[in-house]
């Protein structure tokens, strides 16, 4: 008997499972006319993922019981509710359980006119920002178009109300997940009727990746028109790198030349996220400098006092030094606002839930996802 007979690997690794969440109407078509379904199935079947909230084929009853049964193995590519917790303010954070056993974060942050979801790229990041709780238990892995699509139809369920606007702000970074950034963004204009100026990409900032993004995304959206948000969070290297520390690879005047082409292509300003950390990023030398920096630049700066987290001595500054820094740099003709912050009864920053989920858990004897 041959060798190969008894060989326990595979030469060629099975295929992904098919997911239907963030699929096109073409290729929803298309495996629908395999399975023997005529097209008006599509429509159907967005209707109930996007908009009536199925989580499972067997749950869209105005599809043949039998087909039901016969593709019940599908996945729609929902996740599970492990944890809700809801801030003083409405804001919502929702830790959310994947199908491997790891659990990321999603936000919403409510006003009377909008729903903003918060939404993760990755599970944790590999950024290391040394006031980011999401950074302190390094990368796991990055998300598939559909782990990011479903936070913000988790997020919508769990607070009653359609997601107007969307921010890659939560755990990871987005430009090392380009792909599936792009491909859930094209979901949210195509399923979800969400404007593309109605989005915004966070990013810490990563060598060439912001040339490459606004290639991609006029390739896969047709056209840039979401906002870009470099998180700067300091007026010189020096500081960047102490605060950053993977800053050290990409030099802040490079960083900010990418930007100023960014602009050029795109024709969108970009918007630059600046964390106050009392005493250290937050004196009026560094509001001078940032405005030197940014002077004459197509930006616009938003301004956010620190959310504390339990492995770092950072402080929050007061709220009269946030404005004092503010003043400075409209002084210097720099477009600025400071952004509230949201949630801070229900430990509102990056990871945070997630990290105390995995402690509690830890500490109970379970194994931590």
């Amino acid at each position: 008997m041959e060798v190969s007979q008894f060989h326990p690997l595979r030469v060629n690794p099975a295929p992904e499972a098919l997911v239907l969440l963030g699929m096109s109407p073409e290729d929803l078509q298309a495996w629908l006319a395999s399975t023997g379904q005529p097209s008006y199935r599509v429509r159907q079947l967005r209707q109930w993922i996007y908009h009536r909230g199925a989580r499972h084929l067997r749950a869209i009853t105005v599809l043949p019981h039998h087909w039901r049964e016969a593709h019940q193995s599908v996945s729609i590519g929902r996740s599970r509710l492990v944890r809700q917790v809801q801030a003083e303010d409405g804001a919502t954070k929702l830790l959310l359980g994947l199908e491997d056993g790891n659990t990321i974060e999603a936000v919403g942050i409510p006003t009377a006119e909008r729903l903003t979801v918060c939404v993760s790229s990755q599970v944790g990041c590999p950024m290391a920002c040394r006031f980011c709780a999401t950074g302190k238990g390094g990368l796991q892995r990055s998300l598939a178009s559909h782990e990011i699509i479903d936070q913000v139809l988790s997020v919508g369920e769990a607070m009653g109300r359609q997601p107007t606007h969307v921010v890659f702000m939560g755990m990871g970074e987005p430009l090392l997940n380009l792909a599936a950034v792009l491909s859930s963004i094209q979901c949210f204009c195509r399923d979800l009727g969400m404007g593309q100026r109605r989005i915004t990409v966070s990013t810490v900032g990563i060598p060439r990746h912001i040339n490459t993004l606004a290639q991609q995304a006029h390739q896969v959206l047709g056209r840039t028109q979401f906002t870009l948000a470099v998180s700067l969070h300091a007026p010189n290297q020096s500081l960047r790198e102490h605060l950053i520390p993977t800053a050290k690879a990409y030099p802040l005047e490079d960083l900010l030349e990418d930007c100023r082409a960014y602009v050029a292509q795109t024709g969108r300003r970009v918007s630059f996220e600046y964390v106050l950390l009392a005493g250290v990023n937050d004196q009026s030398r560094h509001a001078a400098e940032l405005g030197q920096r940014l002077r004459g630049f197509q930006s616009h700066v938003n301004l956010m006092a620190y959310n504390p987290i339990a492995e770092e001595d950072f402080q929050r500054p007061c709220p009269q030094q946030v404005e004092r820094f503010r003043r400075i740099l409209t002084r210097q003709g720099v477009a600025v606002s400071v952004r509230s912050s949201r949630g801070l009864d229900q430990d509102a920053a990056c990871g945070q839930l997630r990290r105390r989920w995995a402690a509690n858990i830890t500490d109970h004897g379970g194994a931590s996802g």
